[in-house]
């Protein structure tokens, strides 16, 4: 448990308690508490006395304490007992805060989106104060736009859905081995449905505990070979599981791991050949003989081919343009993460926390980079902040034998184009992160003029989430990507593949151009939690799909490289 998670819990219980319609005072307690605990710098092992800070009182400490040691509130399960379970998805719907839903639950009775719907069909919503016909107009669009399917989900809900059934997966009798396929494993940043190839020898006690699976709204198909269903989650998602003999899981794995075009070069290979591939093997078309592989290796040597990663198989052409001298990076050639926020901002955990967990992972370096003043809601640091957060990285970095913090900062590009702090400042920093957090509407030319005065700034080092893109929610602001890259070579700026499943910013097409002009790379996770450390994973797997190979990538370098990097003449 995290202060995050407390935190979350006091806001939550804020949220019922306005659902409710209970007394503003005590609602307002609770978000004092949850403010209190979000502008202190310390994480929540550090704080030896919640009492002691402003803004917790008697109330909300005993709520805090029962959490810590229980796992669980009272008083929270007790609202939620008392607020029907339909409103709060409403919160979702934009323009409509607690106190608006209480008040349609209090005076229309709205309990769910369905009655919410009547209610506006009925024009009954404009006719309560503070509402009127515009805003129940709003109402019903924001509805008919959150029922809404979309036709291809976004790589972070895939993702997330697809570790839950490799753990069901792992646990299950019979299965020997098995591997994801399909778009996912291709590394798409949006896929329509999962794919799993499945080697067993009993394919009806494998078959029973797929349909057995939890959150299984429809069995679309249950055979010998192939199991369908439909997950009901946060989306709707169909899964399709292939039942296969170990001889033939390689070829499988092949064939619905896809492309389309990708298959249609290979099965052009083979004809050459005299040979047919399908997901059994590789046919013989003169003898009938059938040939299986051990693994994708195999396949793809009998074709005296390297083994092609799956990220990259799209279009075909990689076939024969792609050599395994290319070296794309890979997990283990990072060194370190130069993107993330400690309880100092926005983070769940302190600075030393963070550091543990980038040991852990074998790091030789890492740099916490909290947000800078401009960001008011991210708790962002003042320059006196910052200068007291260094001297803590400085007794840490003595401490530490053999690991590095270095002391940088996420720093905003203001709207009119200026940074958040002064070149006399950033001259101290070891690293500096520039990223727009505000203003996403400015036509082009105006984003553009923002990011060239940042990458023409000595001290900045990387441009984070250079688009300002999020998979499925939003664009992105406007702008010039390859005047970005041109700038970037031009400075010597790194650009950042922002690994959070959410962002994988700059994507796949950005990266390829980034990586054709020469242009520093550094895959960062942007972590505000220990769990998000991980996101490294995805990081390099979208890296390697957009072609980047391991001396692009500047966070390969070991400590004394970075070291190099940073003080480098530019």
């Amino acid at each position: 448990m995290n202060k995050k998670d407390i935190i979350k819990l006091l806001e939550t219980i804020a949220v019922y308690m306005e659902l409710k319609g209970d007394n503003p005072f005590k609602i307002s307690a609770f978000r004092k508490a949850a403010a209190a605990l979000e502008q202190d710098d310390r994480s929540l092992s550090q704080i030896d006395d919640l009492l002691a800070l402003p803004g917790i009182g008697k109330g909300t400490f005993a709520v805090i304490t029962e959490y810590i040691e229980k796992g669980q509130s009272e008083t929270l399960e007790q609202l939620k007992k008392e607020v029907p379970e339909g409103l709060v998805p409403l919160l979702k719907l934009q323009g409509l805060g607690g106190k608006k839903i209480a008040k349609l639950y209090q005076e229309l009775g709205v309990h769910d989106a369905q009655s919410l719907k009547e209610a506006c069909e009925a024009e009954k919503v404009q006719t309560l104060a503070g509402f009127g016909k515009k805003t129940e107009e709003k109402i019903l669009a924001a509805l008919e736009e959150a029922g809404k399917q979309p036709e291809r989900l976004p790589i972070g809900f895939a993702l997330d859905v697809a570790e839950r059934i490799d753990d069901a997966l792992e646990q299950m009798e019979g299965i020997i081995r098995f591997s994801r396929a399909g778009s996912l494993r291709r590394a798409r940043e949006t896929v329509k449905d999962l794919d799993y190839i499945i080697a067993t020898d009993n394919p009806e006690q494998v078959r029973k505990q797929l349909v057995a699976l939890d959150d299984v709204k429809d069995v679309i198909a249950s055979g010998d070979t192939k199991v369908s269903v439909m997950l009901a989650l946060d989306f709707e998602i169909s899964v399709d599981f292939r039942l296969v003999t170990t001889d033939q899981f390689a070829t499988t794995l092949h064939h619905f791991t896809g492309s389309k075009d990708h298959n249609i070069r290979m099965r052009q290979l083979a004809k050459e050949r005299g040979e047919r591939i399908s997901e059994y093997g590789v046919e013989t078309i003169e003898t009938g003989d059938v040939k299986t592989f051990e693994d994708e290796s195999a396949f793809y040597a009998h074709f005296q081919l390297p083994l092609i990663p799956p990220e990259i198989r799209e279009t075909g052409a990689e076939i024969d343009s792609y050599k395994e001298s290319m070296q794309f990076v890979e997990r283990k050639d990072i060194k370190g993460d130069l993107h993330m926020h400690s309880t100092w901002s926005d983070g769940a955990f302190s600075i030393r926390e963070m550091a543990e967990a980038c040991i852990a992972k074998g790091y030789e370096y890492m740099a916490i980079t909290d947000h800078s003043q401009y960001l008011k809601v991210a708790n962002g640091l003042t320059k006196e902040r910052l200068r007291l957060q260094a001297k803590e990285i400085d007794k840490l970095n003595q401490e530490f034998e053999h690991f590095h913090i270095f002391k940088g900062v996420e720093m905003d590009i203001l709207p009119d184009g200026s940074l958040d702090y002064d070149d006399d400042f950033l001259a101290d920093m070891d690293f500096v992160i520039a990223s727009i957090h505000s203003s996403f509407s400015q036509p082009e030319e105006v984003i553009m003029e923002r990011l060239e005065n940042a990458l023409n700034n000595q001290h900045v080092d990387l441009i984070a989430h250079p688009t300002g893109r999020l998979i499925g929610r939003r664009d992105g602001y406007a702008l010039n990507i390859d005047q970005l890259i041109e700038l970037a070579k031009k400075t010597g700026t790194a650009l950042e593949l922002n690994s959070n499943p959410s962002r994988l910013d700059l994507k796949t097409e950005h990266l390829m151009k980034a990586n054709e002009a020469g242009v520093n790379i550094m895959i960062n996770t942007d972590a505000h939690n220990i769990a998000m450390l991980d996101h490294m994973d995805v990081g390099v797997t979208a890296a390697r799909k957009g072609w980047t190979p391991k001396a692009n990538v500047v966070n390969t370098f070991s400590l004394n490289e970075m070291k190099k990097f940073l003080t480098r003449d530019r």
